[in-house]
């Protein structure tokens, strides 16, 4: 369930990026070809960029739509340049409304955060427990109703207290499973602050495409690839990808973990 797409480099459009490649996000919105769960993203997306003009305050759009149907986004998308851009499709968890307010990216301060897949036992007894080790502070700031926006908030707690984007996502996924009586969870985490990048493959497809792979500096790290180039590179499940403007790093997430 869902999609995302997250680029780091030299500016380029929207368009380029989410509706142009063979296989982009707008493809992927009804025939995604490697997702584990669901055949279809129709329910909202959204895309955050940073303007070079204020490189610290990302701006976003999203709708509650399917990504086709919003001649809005369609037209104005190769009108949107940046050199931070992250996008998401969304397949709703069933019970989970399909409105603006639970749908990716989610922002706060000057991150950007998204999701691929579930906590199995949010809609039970798991999301209690996920809020409940949420502080106040964050938790005053969650919008809409879902598990993926509870997670941004509990990684953002994170990241107050010192952590590096992929260190508080892992110990956010490693908080998760340790209060959870579920066995199986789907956490797949992106977050950029414009200047730094980094994702995690835990129960979903991750991939990686580099400067190799494409025809300027920069990285993207995507549910699944846009093209068949051969550079795109899968990051092993339970792994972490960083980057920066400098380079990609991929190490594992070292969990105790009862998911996948």
């Amino acid at each position: 369930m869902c999609r995302f797409l997250a680029y780091m480099g030299a500016p380029v459009t929207v368009e380029s990026l989410l509706i142009h490649p063979i296989y982009s996000l707008l493809t992927q919105t009804r025939a995604p070809r490697m997702q584990r769960h669901g055949d279809g993203n129709p329910d909202g997306f959204g895309v955050a960029w940073y303007d070079p003009d204020d490189a610290t305050t990302p701006r976003r759009y999203r709708a509650a739509v399917p990504m086709w149907t919003d001649e809005t986004f369609l037209g104005r998308a190769n009108q949107i340049s940046s050199s931070a851009i992250l996008g998401h499709v969304r397949s709703a968890t069933p019970g989970s409304a399909v409105t603006a307010e639970n749908t990716h990216p989610f922002m706060a301060d000057h991150w950007v955060f998204a999701h691929n897949g579930s906590v199995s036992d949010f809609s039970d007894d798991g999301g209690a427990r996920l809020r409940s080790m949420i502080t106040p502070r964050r938790l005053q700031g969650v919008e809409g109703s879902t598990d993926s926006e509870a997670l941004f908030a509990l990684t953002l707690d994170l990241l107050d207290t010192g952590a590096e984007p992929g260190e508080a996502m892992g110990n956010a996924i490693q908080a998760v499973c340790a209060i959870s009586a579920s066995p199986v969870h789907r956490l797949n985490l992106v977050l950029t602050d414009g200047e730094r990048l980094a994702a995690t493959a835990y129960g979903d497809t991750l991939f990686v495409l580099d400067h190799e792979g494409l025809t300027r500096d920069g990285v993207i790290v995507a549910s699944e690839p846009f093209d068949d180039h051969p550079a795109w590179q899968m990051v092993p499940d339970g792994s972490v990808v960083e980057a920066t403007r400098a380079g990609v790093a991929v190490r594992s997430l070292a969990l105790s973990r009862n998911a996948t």
